[in-house]
Parts: structure tokens; C-alpha cells; sequence
């Protein structure tokens, strides 16, 4: 072992190379070896002088040292690690980007126009989040976008929507009229017709004979048996169903047979909004496995991604070392300037820490008991949440609740009459979705879960908008992510909120991933690195 003042130390064997070079190009000062380290788009040498330091250059090249000795050992080579070869070149021909990094749709427009268009622009993919968002304003922001984007990349959330079927059907026709070549299907537990139809409606045959695919799918899957039926062609059943409503043609669902439902699969992992909180180094290669095992027995090609928990250069690595064909952020978006939501809200996520996250009942699927991640520092929404679902539970009605409970909620969570509530709620929902209301009024349970889930729906959007009185409501879907994101940027330009540009923040992990590529390639050729080597700390770009 040799060590010199920068830190450097080689534990391997004798090296069999010399370096031939200018001499003068050898970095030995720390600061100008992490500079070295961080030209990833150059190789980097390793190499020992005759005075047994260790240094790094960008120049000369390694030769036998019994065939040409130099005085100078070459001890390892750091090959090129662009940011842009990080992940699937597939994903990003495909998607027509630039790198495999994509932002997720947060909803209700927190993934809005303008982080999607920035995104873009920047030739990284991002989906608008269309979930909870009425058709008018789901159009509005097609028509934003597509005019910044003509040629895109981007995408849209279509989210499993099993208590207003009516809803996801608006949003296929809307995508399919306008032309959105890419959707990114979330909280889905099965598929449905509306999924297919989009899928299916875009298929066609090329004068050359082979199979078009006009409409494309990320699903975001966190279930084993739900990437199954996303990794595989549409379900005869479902597609019969189609034909037979006239929606799709007899040959269209003649080639979905051939065509597997996704062109992608998001393994999401514990994240923020709809999760299952799954490891996903376990979770990951569980998925990866069943791919495997679909596509050896037929020729579908489905690329895998990660997401959950990405929020860090060393997170963006570990799964692009599981073989992530891309990854995908979304908490550490929230935070950003782009997002549509208040300064308070983002003041709120700069100060969040890995624990400061919990789960509470989802208002699009209240009724079914799922639940959401979310932030709870600095807001009392998921005891208050929880509060609901409990009652809920309890009780048939809103008139089985005892006097004094329901007090309680009208005094404390609701701020209102649960009458005036109701006033307000079956309004919404006579423009939403009538259906409900025809529900609602044969079954006072479900009426009931309609004005609990009026708490739950706005609490997300006095979030959004920044409704004064209402902070310690809040809902802001939050992942562990926002806390390791925070850890790794305190003290940099990246800690104040103000200061974070999504494009930004995406081209550091990038960087910093690749970087630290760079430092795993340095210890398997036998040079480790001390803890200043090992940190990248995010510098405003030139």
C-alpha cells in the first residue's frame, strides 16, 4: 500500500504499466484531482511517480513497463463515463431524449407545464401531472406544451381512477384527440378498457409489413402481479370488449395480441403520493426477473426503470448499477421553482429530513383504504386525515356520527357545517362526474365518503395555491427522497428553494452519478479515495 498527502491510496499489485506522458500534467493537489475526476467525458490515468506519489492525469497512455519503462507507473485507467450514457441508449432513441432521467407526474398539476416544458427543452422527459385536474384544464395544458414542444419529449399521467371510471375515459379521449404520444399509467391494480383502447388505438401496420406503435406507456407499477399485465399483450377479453363498442378495428386487436401493454415499466419504490413503500433493491430485481422470464418465451422488449427514493447522485447510481434502464424523480421536483405549488410548500420540503414523511388515506381511493405518502412536518393533514377514515369506518352515515364527534370534526378539520359540505361537494361533482351524486343518494355511506373525501381533495390544492388559513392542512405528497435530497445539497447553492431549477437539480444527479461511477471504477482497480473524493457537492453550472 502507498499513500501521499492528497489521500490516495493503492492497494494493488504491482503494476505491469508505465505512463508515458508530460509529466507536467499530473495532478497531485486534492482539489485539482476531484477536478480531474469530474471531466467525465475524458479518460482519467492514475499513475505513481518515482517519489511514490499518487496522482491523476487526463493525458498519455499506459504501456508495458518491461517493454517501455517510463519512471512513472500506471496503475488503473478511469475509462469515459458521459452523463448521457448513463442507463438505456434505447430509452433515450425511443423517447427522443437526450438522457434517461424523467420526472414523474406529480398531481394536480404539481408537475406542471412549465417543469414539463423545462424539462424538455433540456432533452430530459417530463410527464405533466393531469391526475385530479378537470378535462378543460388537462386540455389547457396539452395545448401549452405541445405548442412549446412540438416535437416533444414529453408526457402525461393517466391514473387508475376505479371510484370515477368516467374521469380516466375523459383523459384517454382527450390524449388520443390531441395526439400525446406518451402516457405514464400510475396506480393502476388492473388494467382497464381505457388503458387498452389508448394502447390499441395506436396500432397499425407499416408499408413494410412490421407493427406501428403511435401510443406509448410508462407504467409505474410497485406490484409484481401488476407489471405481469403491463409486460404482456392486452387481455382478449378486454380488447373484444373494445372491437365490439367500435373503438378499436378487428386488425388492431389482431396486432395487440403482439404488442406487450408498456413500453416501460417504472418499478416506483417507496415514494411520495401512491406507494407501497418497497425496498427497491429488493423490489427491483423481482421485476427485472419477471421481464426476463416473460421475454424468453416471446420477442416483446420492455425496458425496466426506477423510481422511489431518487433523490441523490448515489441513489441515481445504485440503480442504474441494478441495470435501471432509466430513473425517474419526483419529491425532490416538488421543490423546485417549476412546481406548481406555494413558496410555503416548498419552504416546507427544503426543511424536511428522511423521517419526516407518513401515510394517510388517498382521497381518490378512500373508500378502498389506500393510502398516500405524504410530509408531516409542519402540518397536521395525515393525523387529521387518518382521523376521517377512522370515522368512516365507524359509522353508516353522516347522521350515525354522535353529536359531539361530529362537533369535533366540523370544528377542527372541516372549519364548516357538514351540511355546507355537502352543498359544495355534490355541486363539484354535478360538473365532475353526475354519476356520483345517483350513488351518493342511494347509499348514505357513500354520501359520506364524498364529504370526507372534500377535506382530502382540497387539502392538496390549499397546498398548491397557498391558502393562508389553511397550512396546517396540508397535503404534500412527500417521499424519504425530499429528506436525502436536502441532506446532500445543505450548504451548497441547491439549499435554498429559490435557487432550485428542476433542469438543475436533474443535470447534478446525473453528474454526480456518473462521478461516483468514476470513484467505484478507481476502487476495483485497486485506488480507494477519502471522504472528500467521494462528495459531490452541487456548483452552479457556467
Amino acid at each position: 500500500m502507498t499513500q501521499n498527502d492528497n489521500g490516495l491510496r493503492y492497494f494493488g499489485a504491482a503494476s505491469a504499466y508505465s505512463w508515458h506522458g508530460s509529466a507536467n500534467s499530473i495532478a497531485f493537489d486534492p482539489v485539482a484531482i476531484k477536478a480531474t475526476l469530474l471531466d467525465v467525458n475524458t479518460p482519467c490515468y492514475v499513475v505513481r511517480d518515482q517519489y511514490g506519489r499518487i496522482g491523476v492525469t487526463r493525458e498519455g497512455y499506459f504501456q508495458s513497463a518491461s517493454a517501455a519503462p517510463s519512471g512513472i507507473e500506471g496503475l488503473t485507467v478511469l475509462a469515459p463515463m458521459p452523463v448521457y450514457q448513463l442507463g438505456d441508449p434505447f430509452f433515450r432513441a425511443f423517447h427522443q431524449v437526450q438522457y434517461a432521467y424523467a420526472t414523474g407526474a406529480m398531481a394536480n398539476g404539481i408537475a406542471s407545464e412549465a417543469l414539463v416544458i423545462a424539462m424538455g427543452q433540456a432533452g430530459f422527459l417530463g410527464s405533466f401531472g393531469a391526475a385530479g385536474l378537470m378535462p378543460d384544464r388537462v386540455e389547457q395544458a396539452i395545448q401549452s406544451i405541445q405548442q412549446a414542444l412540438p416535437g416533444g419529449p414529453y408526457a402525461f399521467n393517466l391514473i387508475h381512477s376505479p371510484q370515477e371510471e368516467d374521469i380516466e375515459r375523459a383523459a384517454v379521449d382527450l390524449y388520443l384527440r390531441h395526439n400525446v404520444a406518451t402516457v405514464e399509467a400510475s396506480a393502476f391494480m388492473d388494467l382497464t378498457p381505457n388503458v387498452v383502447y389508448y394502447r390499441v388505438a395506436g396500432l397499425g401496420v407499416a408499408p413494410e409489413g412490421y407493427i406501428t406503435v403511435r401510443n406509448k406507456i410508462i407504467a409505474k407499477i410497485s406490484r409484481r402481479e401488476v407489471a405481469e399485465k403491463f409486460l404482456k399483450p392486452a387481455p382478449p377479453r378486454l380488447l373484444n370488449q373494445l372491437v365490439s363498442a367500435g373503438l378499436i378495428t378487428q386488425q388492431q386487436a389482431s396486432l395487440a395480441e403482439h404488442v406487450p401493454m408498456a413500453d416501460d415499466i417504472t418499478v416506483e419504490a417507496d415514494s411520495g403520493g401512491h406507494t407501497d413503500n418497497q425496498s427497491l433493491v429488493c423490489l427491483f430485481p423481482s421485476i427485472t426477473l419477471l421481464r426476463d422470464e416473460i421475454q424468453s418465451q416471446s420477442a416483446y422488449q420492455t425496458r425496466i426503470g426506477a423510481a422511489g427514493g431518487i433523490g441523490t447522485p448515489t441513489a441515481a447510481l445504485a440503480a442504474f448499477m441494478m441495470g435501471a434502464s432509466y430513473v425517474v424523480t419526483g419529491s425532490v421536483n416538488q421543490s423546485c421553482l417549476e412546481a406548481g405549488v406555494s413558496p410555503h410548500t416548498k419552504a416546507l420540503l427544503a426543511q424536511a429530513a428522511v423521517p419526516d414523511v407518513a401515510m394517510a388515506p388517498a382521497a381518490d381511493m378512500f373508500e378502498m383504504g389506500v393510502q398516500v405518502q405524504v410530509l408531516k412536518k409542519g402540518t397536521f393533514f395525515p393525523m387529521r386525515a387518518q382521523k376521517l377514515y377512522s370515522v368512516y369506518r365507524a359509522y353508516d352515515s353522516i347522521e350515525a356520527i354522535p353529536a359531539a364527534e361530529r362537533q369535533q370534526l366540523e370544528s377542527q378539520i372541516f372549519q364548516r357545517n357538514l351540511d355546507d359540505v355537502w352543498a359544495d361537494t355534490a355541486a363539484f361533482f354535478q360538473k365532475r362526474d353526475p354519476s356520483q351524486l345517483e350513488k351518493a343518494n342511494r347509499d348514505p355511506k357513500r354520501k359520506m365518503a364524498l364529504v370526507f373525501r372534500w377535506y382530502l381533495g382540497l387539502s392538496s390544492r390549499w397546498s398548491n395555491t397557498g391558502v393562508p388559513d389553511r397550512t396546517y392542512d396540508y397535503q404534500i405528497w412527500c417521499g424519504p427522497a425530499m429528506g436525502s435530497f436536502n441532506d446532500w445539497v445543505r450548504g451548497s447553492y441547491l439549499e435554498p428553494p429559490e435557487n432550485r431549477r428542476a433542469v438543475e437539480v436533474a443535470q447534478h444527479i446525473m453528474l454526480g452519478a456518473a462521478y461516483l461511477y468514476r470513484l467505484h471504477q478507481a476502487g476495483l482497480g485497486g485506488v480507494m479515495m477519502p471522504a472528500f473524493y467521494r462528495q459531490y457537492i452541487p456548483t452552479p453550472f457556467a
